[in-house]
């Protein structure tokens, strides 16, 4: 058999009591201390309980709201307003060009080349037509002998495209409100009553302002009728053409006070119209580039016209860094171009012979 390990000895009586005293003695201490932790936390000042506070609920996005009636000095270029009004369908950006010249391929081919180089060192892509044709159309305006049509803000005007010599059977009718202010263009409303196809368009107009470098800008409200038979344009009389464009009757005109060209017949324009490519000023803000140039016959121009122009969509209006280059390029392509410039306003205040 193994042996058994050996027994610890038995506690004696006055040993336990020993050690149940020092147990004792040292449970009193702890309690002694306990209380004095609590007196001295009582004694200590009291420090307000921080509540916790509800989370703010988060704000929802607010939409950018356009002013139903923008004031005009509150409707700006791209680079100044910050944004684009809603009703902005297109923005078109012009300069007027000394007419000296014009006339001949060589000079405008220069013209040409000079723009397309001074794009790409700003940094923009150009996408040259390098054999476009040139477009021939007749221009011509219709008003009353006293001009009330004019004095209104008003343009009635008609374009007759040519191919080579010939005039095509339908023209193109534009009806417009143009004014230096936002509101009073959107206030009028150009809607036609016929049954041709038309087209409504609200035009920001940037032109170059008083000094080289500079700009600003008229609104035009318009309705562009395509495809309107050219031997009934209009009659004669100021109700004919009440009959195409119904908010005419607010001039309060007798129906009988004659409409005509404006300066007669022979102030028809021949417009040659040159497409020189696209611009791109960002993602879907690409800008068709085109000359123009007015001759009152062929070999005699008048005034030209460079300008580039694109549609505003709800798919390119928040791009303001796109507009925003837009409105940079017109203003540092003046000086590059500058022995090319013509001063004044628009073409239509030259055959009206009164600045826009």
């Amino acid at each position: 058999m193994k042996a058994s390990k050996a027994e610890k000895p038995a506690k004696s009586d006055k040993s336990k009591k020993s050690e149940k005293d020092a147990k004792l003695k040292k449970s009193k201490k702890g309690d002694k201390k306990g209380v004095e932790v609590k007196a001295k936390a009582a004694d200590a000042p009291k420090v307000p309980e921080k509540k916790a506070q509800p989370k703010a609920a988060a704000k929802p996005a607010q939409a950018v709201k356009a002013p139903s009636k923008p004031k005009a000095d509150k409707v700006a270029s791209a680079a100044d307003a910050g944004a684009l009004d809603p009703r902005i369908t297109n923005r078109e950006f012009k300069l007027l060009l000394n007419p000296e010249g014009l006339d001949r391929r060589n000079k405008v081919m220069q013209l040409d080349s000079l723009v397309v180089s001074f794009a790409r060192q700003c940094g923009l892509e150009f996408f040259h037509l390098d054999n476009a044709n040139t477009g021939l159309r007749n221009v011509y305006f219709f008003d009353t002998p006293g001009e009330d049509l004019r004095h209104a803000n008003l343009i009635l005007r008609v374009r007759e495209s040519r191919q080579n010599v010939w005039v095509d059977d339908w023209c193109e009718v534009t009806f417009k409100c143009r004014a230096h202010d936002f509101e009073t263009a959107a206030a009028f409303d150009p809607t036609p009553n016929v049954p041709h196809r038309n087209r409504m368009r609200f035009k920001e107009e940037i032109l170059r302002g008083d000094g080289i470098g500079s700009s600003r800008q008229i609104f035009s409200n318009n309705a562009v009728l395509d495809s309107v038979p050219v031997d009934k344009v209009f009659g004669s009389d100021f109700g004919s053409a009440t009959k195409f464009f119904p908010n005419l009757k607010q001039l309060a005109l007798a129906k009988n006070v004659p409409v005509q060209i404006v300066g007669g017949k022979v102030n028809k324009i021949l417009e040659a119209c040159l497409p020189l490519g696209t611009i791109s000023f960002g993602s879907g803000v690409q800008a068709h580039v085109e000359l123009a140039i007015w001759m009152r016959s062929v070999g005699e121009p008048i005034i030209g016209e460079l300008a580039y122009a694109y549609r505003v969509t709800d798919e390119n209006r928040g791009n303001m860094k796109a507009h925003q280059k837009a409105d940079q390029f017109f203003k540092d392509l003046q000086p590059a171009i500058a022995d090319w410039l013509a001063t004044g306003t628009t073409k239509t205040a030259l055959v009206y012979g009164k600045p826009e």
